[in-house]
């Protein structure tokens, strides 16, 4: 696997394989996956994280009184659940918090083949994949950079598990953000009028460019927000696709954020109309990160707009991979394909035919490195 900086130009990514193999041990030791079948439905895993610090994980409903639901204008409010993942002293005794709570779960499994019409319709046991972060496991004393992280539209922020775990091994606050209504499926503390409590998605295939344009207008709002409920100041942001996208505005419009990752998100707003950040540039460092799979004239036209300007703004190319390279599907899809669950096509067209030990390492070395330069922990 390759990284390139420009078309013609490319990078080995030299620590792609580093530790990979100690990466997937988990997912590759005998019984840690079995496909369905008499033992029950297939198990999958996630990497685990290659820092130095064990992560604790604690949920947080937020909750936005001056804003109403764009997408549910009922409910009053705009409510949000994030997750704060931080390095801690210990995790032992703590239990393994799960990628997707149990009502998630469910909704998950209808919702998934829906959304990414390549994963299976049956034989998964969405609820029983356990993240490396330790429920209630307290943080490290002291305060560590806070990074952002915004999920790809139609998706929940526990998709984005692996990358923000590692990235909270190697001492970052990450703070994973759900935009409901937009999110594939996000499960809440309780019920509410307008809502149940696990909430799915009003987002349908034929999004048009007002349902895109708030959508990214509501997910910048949200980013900001999270900012000021928890007094955050000179953060980092990162995103994939939509959430890329907000990731780049966001640090357009508030000048909190000190440094963005955009991973894969277009610049345009669907009818052309460029955001205000590649319309006018950016003062602080972003990085344009992107696949060879999901390349095409969009993206590229408004990336280039964006580049133009100068600045610090990099773009950066992993080749042999797709867009949902840049989430949890990039090791799962692997397993599922293995099984038998999805096609060659299927994985190809979701993450690339690459193998997952070198895209997951790939894609962590990327944005860790982007933000040790920038914002270091």
């Amino acid at each position: 696997m390759t990284a390139s900086s420009t078309p013609g130009r490319r990078i080995l990514l030299q620590s792609a394989l580093a530790g990979a193999a100690g990466l997937f041990l988990t997912a590759a030791a005998p019984g840690s996956a079995s496909a369905a079948g008499p033992s029950g439905p297939f198990l999958l895993r996630l990497p685990a994280p290659t820092g130095p610090y064990p992560v604790g994980a604690r949920t947080l409903h937020l909750v936005d009184g001056s804003r109403n639901d764009p997408w549910e204008p009922r409910i009053g409010v705009r409510e949000l659940m994030v997750t704060a993942l931080r390095p801690t002293v210990f995790g032992r005794g703590f239990p393994r918090a799960p990628q997707l709570a149990p009502g998630a779960a469910a909704e998950f499994a209808f919702l998934a083949p829906l959304i990414h019409p390549h994963l299976p319709a049956a034989g998964v046991d969405w609820a029983a994949t356990l993240t490396h972060a330790r429920a209630g496991a307290p943080p490290m004393s002291g305060r560590s950079p806070v990074l952002l992280y915004s999920p790809g539209g139609g998706d929940a922020r526990t998709m984005g598990s692996s990358l923000a775990i590692d990235l909270a091994s190697y001492g970052w606050t990450v703070i994973t953000v759900d935009h409901p209504g937009d999110a594939s499926e996000v499960e809440f503390p309780d019920e509410r009028p307008g809502r149940a409590r696990v909430r799915t998605t009003a987002l349908r295939p034929d999004i048009d460019a007002a349902t895109f344009r708030t959508m990214i207008d509501t997910r910048v709002a949200d980013l900001r927000f999270v900012l000021d409920a928890l007094g955050l100041d000179r953060v980092g942001v990162y995103g994939h696709s939509a959430g890329g996208t907000a990731a780049a505005q966001a640090l357009h419009e508030d000048r909190r954020i000190a440094a963005a990752v955009n991973l894969e998100g277009y610049l345009d707003r669907m009818d052309g109309e460029l955001f205000p950040v590649a319309r006018d540039g950016t003062d602080r460092p972003l990085l344009l990160a992107g696949s060879d799979g999901f390349r095409d004239a969009r993206l590229d036209r408004s990336w280039a707009t964006l580049l133009g300007h100068g600045g610090p703004v990099t773009r950066r190319q992993l080749d042999d991979a797709a867009h949902w390279v840049f989430t949890d599907y990039a090791a799962l899809v692997p397993q599922l394909h293995k099984a038998g669950l999805m096609t060659g096509g299927g994985r190809a067209a979701m993450v690339g035919r690459a193998d997952p030990c070198v895209t997951v390492p790939a894609v962590r070395d990327l944005v860790r490195s982007f933000f040790a330069r920038h914002l270091p922990a």
